[in-house]
Formats: C-alpha cells, sequence, structure tokens
C-alpha cells in the first residue's frame, strides 16, 4: 500500500509517515488487523481456503460438535456415535492411500481438516487423526501382505488404530521402555504395562513399541490385533480436556502374534517418524481452538457494553485481537510449512529410506512447540475477555482451556521438544536455521 494511502473503509495504512509520527505504529497496526477481521470475516471464512472435503467437514462440525460441547465435555462413554456420523462422510482415515480403499489425502490437506475439527472439537479431532501414527509406521515400513491386510481393512471398515508406546517410568526417555517381546518359534510374544494410549478400546489394532529380550539395544514395533488373548484395557483415564476422547492404560501378557507382523528397523526410530504426522496435527489442533477462541470473543464483543458502548469498538479489546489475528495467522503457516515438508518427502520414491535418514523433522517439533505455547496465550487472553464468566463451566472458552492444554504436554512435552532441537538443529551448525 503506497505511503498515506488508506485501508479498511478509509483507516490509514499504519506504515504511512502521518501514522508512524503518532508513535504508537503498534497499537495502530494491532488495530488496522482488527478492523480488518471485523469488517470483511464473514461467517464461515477460515484461515484456509476450502475444498469440497473442507466444507464436508465444515457441515459435520456445525451439525455435531458446535453447540454440542455439554456432551463432549461429559467424559461419556467412548466411542461417541457421532464418530460412525463422521465416516458417512467418506473421510474417515482420510489420510490412507486408495491402494487400501482410502482417499488419499496429503498431510497439508490433513491440516485444513484438523483444523476445522478441532474448531468443533479437539477431542473429536484427536481422537479422528491420532491412528495416523500408527498407520504411518505399518505403510511405511510394514510388508506388502501386512500392510495390505491391516491398513486394507481398517479403510473398509472407517475404523480406529492405536500405537502403545508410552510407559510411567521411561516417561519421554522411551529407550527405557520395559515391555519386551520375544521370538518363540514362527511367533512374537509381548509383554509389558502402556501408560496412556487413545483409541485402544475400540481399535482394531494396535503398533507396540517394545525392547527386545533377547537383545538390550534392539527395538521392535509390533502390530498386534486388538482382540489377541492377553491385550488388556485395564483402565481409560479421565483427562482434564479433550474428554470426548478416549485414552487408556493397557497391559500385554503373553500377547502372542505371528512374527510377520513386525516392522522393519529400529522400533524406536520408527515411532520417532509416526510422530512427524501426529505432532503436526497435533499443533494443528491449537491452531483450530485458537480460531475459535478468536471468534467467540468476536460475538461476545458484540453484545458487551463497557463505559456506555460495545466493546467492539474498545481499543484494548481491537489491540488483543489484532494481536490474536497475527498469532493465529503464524501459527497456521506454521502448521502449514511443516505439513509441506512431510508432503515433500511423503511423494519421493524412496519416502521411507528418506525418512529413516532424517527423522525427526525440525518443522514438526517446533509447530507442535510454537502452536501449543501461542494457542495457550490466545485462549487465555480469550478468557480474560471473559471476566468470571470466562472461568467457569457454563463458558465455552474454559473448556478450550483445558484443551489446548494438551498440545505442550502429549508426544513429548515442550522440554523435552526443546532439548530435541537443541541437541539435533542447535549443536550441529550446518542444520540451524
Amino acid at each position: 500500500m503506497p505511503a498515506g494511502a488508506s485501508g479498511p473503509r478509509g483507516l490509514k495504512d499504519p506504515q504511512s509517515p502521518d501514522v508512524r509520527a503518532g508513535g504508537n505504529s503498534l497499537l495502530l497496526l494491532y488495530r488496522y488487523l482488527y478492523l480488518y477481521l471485523y469488517l470483511y470475516r464473514a461467517p464461515g471464512i477460515r484461515v484456509m481456503k476450502p475444498s469440497d472435503h473442507i466444507r464436508t467437514v465444515q457441515s459435520f462440525a456445525r451439525r455435531e460438535l458446535i453447540g454440542s460441547e455439554a456432551v463432549l465435555d461429559s467424559f461419556a462413554e467412548a466411542p461417541l456415535p457421532l464418530y460412525g456420523r463422521f465416516a458417512d462422510t467418506g473421510l474417515a482415515n482420510w489420510w490412507l492411500g486408495p491402494e487400501y480403499g482410502g482417499p488419499g489425502l496429503s498431510m497439508t490437506e490433513s491440516v485444513r481438516i484438523v483444523s476445522e475439527l478441532a474448531y468443533g472439537d479437539a477431542g473429536v479431532a484427536f481422537t479422528l487423526f491420532i491412528p495416523i501414527l500408527a498407520t504411518s509406521m505399518i505403510g511405511w515400513y510394514g510388508e506388502e501382505p501386512l500392510r495390505k491386510r491391516f491398513l486394507g481393512e481398517l479403510a473398509a471398515s472407517n475404523g480406529f488404530c492405536a500405537t502403545l508406546g508410552s510407559e510411567h517410568e521411561a516417561g519421554s526417555e522411551l529407550a527405557r521402555i520395559t515391555t519386551t517381546v520375544r521370538r518363540e518359534g514362527d511367533q512374537l510374544v509381548l509383554n509389558g504395562l502402556k501408560a496412556f494410549s487413545t483409541d485402544t478400546d475400540f481399535s482394531e489394532f494396535v503398533v507396540v513399541i517394545a525392547r527386545a529380550e533377547d537383545d538390550a539395544g534392539g527395538y521392535l514395533a509390533v502390530v498386534v490385533p486388538r482382540d489377541t488373548p492377553g491385550l488388556t484395557v485395564e483402565k481409560r483415564w479421565e483427562v482434564l480436556g479433550l474428554r470426548s476422547s478416549a485414552t487408556y492404560q493397557v497391559r500385554l501378557t503373553d500377547c502372542r502374534v505371528p512374527a510377520e507382523n513386525a516392522l522393519r528397523g529400529n522400533g524406536l526410530r520408527l515411532l520417532e517418524i509416526g510422530l512427524n504426522a501426529s505432532r503436526i496435527l497435533i499443533a494443528t489442533t491449537a491452531l483450530g481452538i485458537a480460531r475459535r477462541a478468536r471468534d467467540l470473543c468476536m460475538d461476545y464483543a458484540k453484545g458487551k457494553q463497557v463505559k456506555g458502548a460495545p466493546l467492539v469498538g474498545n481499543a484494548v479489546f481491537a489491540a488483543k485481537l489484532g494481536q490474536m489475528e497475527m498469532q493465529i495467522d503464524v501459527m497456521a503457516n506454521q502448521c502449514l510449512a511443516a505439513a509441506r515438508d512431510y508432503d515433500e518427502i511423503a511423494a519421493r520414491p524412496d519416502a521411507a529410506e528418506e525418512f529413516l535418514r532424517v527423522g525427526t523433522l525440525k518443522s514438526a517439533l517446533t509447530a507442535k512447540m510454537f502452536c501449543g505455547q501461542t494457542g495457550w496465550g490466545v485462549v487465555s487472553a480469550a478468557s480474560e475477555m471473559f471476566g468470571g464468566v470466562g472461568y467457569t463451566a457454563e463458558s465455552v472458552v474454559g473448556k478450550l482451556l483445558r484443551d489446548v492444554r494438551y498440545v505442550s504436554i502429549v508426544e513429548g512435552g515442550d522440554d523435552v521438544l526443546r532439548d530435541l532441537v537443541f541437541s539435533r538443529y542447535v549443536v550441529p551448525v550446518s542444520k540451524r536455521s
């Protein structure tokens, strides 16, 4: 915009000389962003351009999620019936390739889908996308008969699968896991206790990360059907947020599966690769939650009076909403950048080998950390705008605050990921940004 030109409805460009001379250009920039949001944001317009399947997801969210917060937050019996209705859209396990009977959508499209789902309810989004962790490991490193059997059946049934990795004592130090696997003839036998696994009880199969009994430094990733004798769900955790999802503690007692159910490669490395996809989408849930918080603030401000005038016209409120919009925009860009990095490797003919070489994607780590921290800041600011109501169970923004907290906790807390970024992408000079 040329210096001195006007923006929306006559608002001057914040970088024009007369505005800069005012000595408060940052506040005016926030207000500029806010007015653009207020004047031009129509209902249904989101951060990213919708395609047909995005419109399908938006319609599902309006129909099944928005306005149903009491049910979604009630810790009802899992899985909720709405997951079956999501399958009716044709988008269950939307990332599974057409060779298995799935839609075969990219990680970039997955970010757009998850942002819309999380806008309605982050727990529903998490439940629907977390199978990508297990399926990506099988898809890249399972032998063809194993892939066709488990992924083909999953696509046909619109079902779920889960990953059993975390343990109480090991925490984020997965090399310390005590779950074991040993070979007996043509079978593998697994024993151990897994702490946190989402979707397990209603999954068709799980991928178990276990230590090889005969090799202290060896780890395997093993596919175990849910109905295998000895696989027992001990309890469902009553979590603070994402209460429409279901996370379990699971015990394996002499679980026997064919030896060919083991994936190729070191199990910890395969888990690291699988976490790239799920971490990007976990980051995206923070984006969806932040967008919802912003819109709730806008709706609230239109009817709230402050000093005899609508809050929506208040300069302090405008600055806060302009700040939110800036943060949301950067969150969206970060998630999409990580998705493009993932898609670039996934499109290669040697994708499995390249993922083994790269391991953890830097952009997946930074997206999860940045979006978790920024999303928490956005929703926290939103809750303050609602005053006392924002700290009650009757306010949706209170639920959003509990939901967004998980982003900085699961699949590696922020301190763990900071250390990982430091050791892999700061210490080696050639890998620094």
